[in-house]
């Protein structure tokens, strides 16, 4: 029996974290964001979760201490090769904020997601800079880089994991192992690409017989919902699509050329259900599923924290003898 876990979760964006650790066993006492249009998904799909519109640094976590989890996509710009990497000296840089997190909730373990950029050199003495920190107070951690496409999911989506625990129970802990290959586009996106009758359909799903390329969520501050740079277009007309834009629908029985994809499919692509709705227009929507992460590579490491947790609790259980105690 799945013992009942919790969870307060920061920059959860359009929920991609958040779905994972639900179905890993985990109940959200909190999501934090500073995205109205994330905050109204995050609603509209679950309206018993209590989403806190707000910015992390004025987020307290004093009322949730003792969490099981504290978990937090945290933006990935100061990392990220496509920005200037600028680690700490970047204003959107939430390590410090997230860190008086800990501090005031001090959870039984620590979950943040980031991007492969997060890995480079340039950064090792900032890397250092963190695992002091939590060793400050009181924490063990380690990082791992994952793909999606290992758990998965139809996408080359590298990610780093930092997951960090009190020292006398990080040893619990195991990170998840590879789960297999992953279908093709072409495979996952038939049906939605076919949804209007077009006839290249077949053509178009055996053609795409490869994985996405990583999905990109682009910058509020310029530019509208397309696949990525470029390179990314070459790759995603490769697979038979269009990257230029993102398409309302799909295509109608006689269209010519190469497809669009819709958010719909680029959603699925990144491990969404489909049940799942996404608040705003074309432009924020799509966004919010370029910047998500992947549902299952969320539940892998929402699962490999549970079953450590679990067995703490269930050592500590043991450890409590009443007879010896006197107790009983």
């Amino acid at each position: 029996m799945t013992e009942h876990l919790t969870s307060v979760e920061v920059c959860a964006g359009a929920g991609g974290q958040a779905l994972g650790l639900e179905a890993a066993g985990f109940d959200h006492l909190a999501l934090v964001d500073n995205d109205p249009h994330c905050c109204a998904t995050l609603q509209l799909n679950r309206p018993g979760w209590n989403v806190c519109h707000t910015n992390l640094e004025h987020f307290d976590g004093r009322p949730y201490a003792g969490t099981d989890l504290l978990s937090g996509g945290l933006p990935c710009p100061p990392f990220s090769v496509a920005g200037k990497q600028l680690g700490e000296n970047d204003d959107r840089n939430l390590f410090p904020a997230f860190f008086r997190l800990v501090r005031e909730i001090q959870p039984k373990a620590v979950l943040i997601e980031n991007v492969k950029g997060f890995l480079d050199p340039v950064f090792s003495g900032y890397r250092q800079v963190i695992k002091d920190q939590f060793t400050m107070l009181g924490y063990a951690c380690e990082w791992r880089l994952f793909n999606a496409k290992d758990f998965g999911v139809s996408q080359s989506r590298p990610r780093v994991a930092i997951v960090a625990m009190p020292h006398q129970t990080f040893p619990f802990f195991n990170f998840p192992l590879v789960i297999g290959q992953s279908n093709s586009v072409g495979t996952v996106l038939n049906d939605l690409m076919g949804a209007n009758g077009w006839h290249g359909t077949a053509d178009w799903s055996a053609n795409a017989n490869t994985i996405a390329p990583t999905i990109v969520g682009g910058s509020k501050k310029h530019g509208g919902p397309d696949l990525g740079p470029t390179r990314a277009r070459q790759a995603w007309a490769g697979l038979g699509v269009d990257g230029r834009t993102i398409a309302e629908q799909a295509p109608d029985k006689y269209h010519s050329g190469l497809p669009r994809l819709t958010v719909r499919m680029v959603a699925r692509l990144q491990g969404f259900p489909d049940d799942w709705q996404f608040s705003g227009k074309k432009t924020p929507a799509y966004r919010q599923v370029g910047n998500a992460f992947p549902p299952p590579l969320a539940k892998a490491l929402g699962d490999a924290i549970a079953t450590a947790l679990g067995e703490i609790k269930a050592q500590n259980r043991a450890t409590f003898n009443p007879l010896a105690m006197g107790l009983a």
